[in-house]
């Protein structure tokens, strides 16, 4: 592979071509929320079965993030990146071909192994690109994670309804494909390391933890048994408290626990979380209201389709935040960026419970936490990864992207609870109170998260 010293051409493009992979990625893992509704009318399975086709893509991102995350710690980072991003091209076709809802399932498994290499990607920036552009880069490729998810609302839902459930799948397969190209043709040699093994028990009893985490907050209904949801959270508790033994004594542990453990790292983490939880709650609130019929006295009633461009608001001002991230931090610390851009969610969060009646208002909300959650996406890398060596960053990043999709998940699943709890028995809807009070919890959860970040700048009187 050629050099990609700052000066040569490869390396002027390699920035593009990490952020444009990246932004794939993110729009073949978004494919299945628009679909949801679509896939259990046409493959006629109840619609908790059919919530599986996400809920899947987030159990295999989240246990393949840290393990992608240490093999980029190696000398085969390319390799594992190819392979990976190979394999969700081929889960993409067996969500494109016609058959039972299994191999649809499978497929959707192996498409979330693309949320791991977000982790990948940023330690190829971080290895090859000047330190400015590295960390433009980073930050963009957060971005990009986070506004894939509001392209693909749309572009899904309009493919969904001109040419039906597979085409829609069938165009996250054609995207895997040139994820493939790009970065078969783009990303660089690895630099020389010595080999790193993956700690397969770390790495099962790391993944039955975050399955039952994810079972407990991201399907609501097992909680229909009280008994079998909390058999589930305890299970999930006793492989956390395991995986933190084992990753202790490992001679190669998945995750170096001690780094994790440092106080930037793991108030970054702790932030991504509570804001993380925030930013879904709102923007499951959102996208809910929108969709809400006239009938039930509130709401616009709008198709999925029309619901679907309600989000490019949303995307664009994710996108535009994550460009001035990089001029804000020139002018204030990265802590206070992070804090200035939880706050825009809360001013959304604000608009959205004091002005529900207007379309044009629930629009205006959902630009404004577009550009709250496209700056706190892009500002985390910089935070997560402050003091953290090199060789590490795709490992500190991986465990990273897990806590955020645990903190999105429980946004889901909050949101749905809260709006539960304001559904009048028989109805089939909430009462629009509903809407304010959920909205209203989210104001703590960012605030918190700003406090959570600002701690050492305020302790320590620094500006960093």
């Amino acid at each position: 592979m050629s050099s990609t010293s700052p000066g040569n051409p490869a390396a002027r493009g390699l920035g593009p071509a990490i952020v444009t992979i990246a932004f794939l990625g993110a729009v073949i893992g978004g494919v299945g929320a628009p679909l949801i509704t679509s896939v259990a009318l046409r493959l006629h399975v109840p619609l908790d079965a059919a919530q599986w086709t996400l809920t899947v893509t987030l159990f295999a991102g989240a246990v393949a993030a840290p393990v992608l995350g240490r093999l980029g710690t190696g000398p085969h980072r390319r390799r594992t990146t190819l392979v990976t991003l190979g394999l969700v091209a081929a889960g993409g076709l067996l969500t494109a071909v016609p058959g039972p809802f299994v191999v649809l399932l499978v497929g959707r498994a192996l498409q979330g192994l693309g949320l791991g290499v977000l982790a990948l990607l940023m330690g190829v920036a971080r290895d090859h690109l000047p330190a400015e552009r590295a960390h433009a880069t980073i930050a963009t490729v957060s971005v990009a994670s986070t506004v894939g998810i509001g392209v693909a609302y749309p572009l899904m839902g309009l493919v969904d309804e001109l040419a039906g459930l597979r085409a829609a799948y069938a165009v996250g397969f054609v995207l895997s494909l040139v994820a493939v190209v790009i970065a078969w043709r783009a990303l660089p040699a690895d630099p020389a390391r010595p080999p790193v093994s993956v700690d397969v028990p770390g790495a099962v009893l790391l993944g039955l933890g975050t399955l039952g985490v994810l079972l407990v907050v991201a399907r609501p209904s097992v909680w229909d048994a009280p008994g079998v949801g909390a058999a589930i959270l305890v299970a999930a508790g006793v492989a956390l408290a395991a995986w933190v033994v084992v990753e202790r004594r490992a001679a190669a542990p998945l995750v170096d626990l001690a780094l994790f453990a440092r106080g930037g790292v793991l108030r970054a983490n702790g932030a991504m979380l509570t804001s993380g939880v925030g930013m879904y709650l709102l923007f499951s609130l959102l996208t809910r209201y929108v969709q809400t019929p006239s009938a039930a006295g509130y709401g616009f009633g709008l198709s999925g389709v029309l619901a679907g461009a309600a989000l490019i608001p949303f995307a664009v001002l994710g996108f535009v935040a994550g460009r001035l991230t990089p001029w804000l931090t020139g002018r204030v610390s990265s802590r206070w960026t992070f804090a200035v851009f939880a706050g825009f969610v809360v001013v959304a969060a604000a608009v959205f419970a004091g002005v529900r009646g207007s379309l044009v208002a629930t629009l205006v909300a959902m630009a404004v936490l577009g550009f709250g959650v496209g700056g706190v996406s892009a500002i985390m890398p910089r935070l997560v990864l402050d003091g953290v060596p090199a060789q590490e960053t795709s490992s500190v990043v991986s465990m990273n992207q897990i806590v955020r999709s645990v903190g999105f998940s429980v946004g889901s699943a909050l949101a749905g609870l809260l709006l539960a709890t304001a559904t009048p028995a028989g109805g089939l809807f909430p009462r629009e109170h509903g809407y304010t009070t959920a909205a209203v919890v989210v104001v703590p959860l960012l605030v918190v998260s700003a406090v959570v970040v600002l701690a050492r700048g305020v302790r320590g009187g620094g500006r960093g």
